[in-house]
């Protein structure tokens, strides 16, 4: 039996499946190598075929490539009038501004008002 390793990085994975395949392993056999030695909840067999797949077309990088992230709706506009809301009552909340302002996350609200514009709690 050999040694389980725990928690491996996903590129450690997919260089094992890079290197299997190289040396001509079979897709399920690389899927059973992967279980033996990382446990069950590694990758689904379907996941290693695709990735199979990939690097026979001609991926040659195992990391994740780059997304691009959702657009922010959060402005100078915005910040401007969330800042005017601020000024006409000092006793806000972070829940009033988001009734006021839906277009904006709650995430977004709180680190604009604490960052930009230096609104914190004494």
């Amino acid at each position: 039996m050999f040694k389980t390793i725990v928690h491996p990085a996903d590129c450690e994975v997919r260089s094992v499946i890079r290197f299997l395949n190289a040396n001509n392993v079979k897709q399920t056999e690389i899927h059973h190598q992967l279980i033996e030695i990382y446990s069950e909840n590694v990758m689904t067999d379907g996941i290693v075929r695709k990735w199979v797949r990939q690097f026979n077309d001609g991926r040659t990088n195992v990391h994740d490539e780059a997304r691009s992230e959702r657009p922010s709706v959060v402005n100078d506009g915005l910040i401007a009038k969330v800042k005017e809301k601020i000024r006409e009552n000092r006793r806000f909340t972070i829940r009033m501004l988001c009734d006021e302002f839906p277009q904006i996350s709650r995430t977004d609200l709180h680190e604009n008002v604490t960052n930009r514009l230096n609104c914190r709690k004494r």
